[in-house]
């Protein structure tokens, strides 16, 4: 299995402005045309990686991820990961075409308690290519296990949304990336962050970051929670084309 993530340029420590969206794509959004159907893996991590003797996240089964947000989730421990697929692939249409819907719930004004996921797509089920993620959350101060992010510090990233609204990706994002066909992804893995500012433990965004968000969660839920993948712009049906086709005919001779 290969995995390709380009580092970018590292960013000083501290706060830096808030500039991206304060809200996601709603779960009851007409634009949602379809839910991932399967799971082709599920690996849970540590509840606390700083223990791992402790034990593995458990909260929920993979089926919890399948079907339209229903505040239904399964956890997925420090640094797990969970696969999704479906029934039609997705594409790369104009705007939004998917969004990722995780359970976390406000605390106050542009404060949310969010946990974080990385996303990667891939178009073999093989091949995974990571959207370049950015967090602009102050790295000198560690958010406790209770405490909140501003979801506008977050960009490319799953889980900075209260429950019912999701994190939106642009496949446009990932367009020049040799071994992923953009018009046909079949796959989407969501891996959980590491929120930790400790080096030995955290993890880093596209710009080499620490990413700061709530740490430590050691319990069953601990970790990203996903409730959902929602599918806005999916590969259309082969005799969608035929339709399209005959009706743009009968049209021109119509005007004849």
């Amino acid at each position: 299995m290969r995995l390709v993530f380009a580092f970018g340029l590292f960013a000083a420590a501290g706060m830096v402005s808030a500039q991206y969206a304060s809200t996601g794509l709603l779960a009851t959004s007409t634009s949602i045309v379809g839910w991932a159907t399967g799971v082709s893996n599920l690996t849970r991590g540590p509840a606390n990686v700083a223990n791992p003797g402790g034990g593995n996240a458990t909260y929920g089964t993979a089926d919890a991820a399948l079907g339209a947000a229903n505040g239904s989730i399964v956890s997925l421990g420090d640094g797990g990961s969970i696969t999704l697929t479906f029934d039609k692939a997705i594409r790369n249409g104009k705007g939004t075409d998917f969004a990722v819907f995780e359970n976390g719930f406000s605390t106050g004004a542009n404060a949310v308690f969010a946990e974080l996921a990385f996303v990667e797509v891939s178009s073999d089920g093989l091949n995974f290519f990571r959207f370049n993620a950015v967090s602009n959350t102050q790295t000198t101060t560690q958010i406790g296990g209770f405490g909140s992010l501003d979801p506008r510090n977050v960009h490319n990233l799953a889980g900075q949304f209260v429950s019912g609204q999701g994190s939106e990706f642009d496949l446009q994002d990932m367009t020049g990336i040799a071994g992923l066909d953009v018009n046909s992804v079949t796959h989407v893995r969501m891996i959980d962050v590491v929120g930790s500012i400790d080096p030995r433990y955290g993890t880093r965004d596209s710009q080499g970051r620490l990413i700061n968000d709530p740490y430590s969660t050691p319990f069953a839920s601990g970790g990203f929670d996903l409730d959902a993948v929602g599918v806005v712009n999916a590969v259309p049906e082969p005799g969608t084309f035929v339709v399209l086709g005959l009706g743009a005919a009968l049209l021109h001779r119509r005007r004849r």
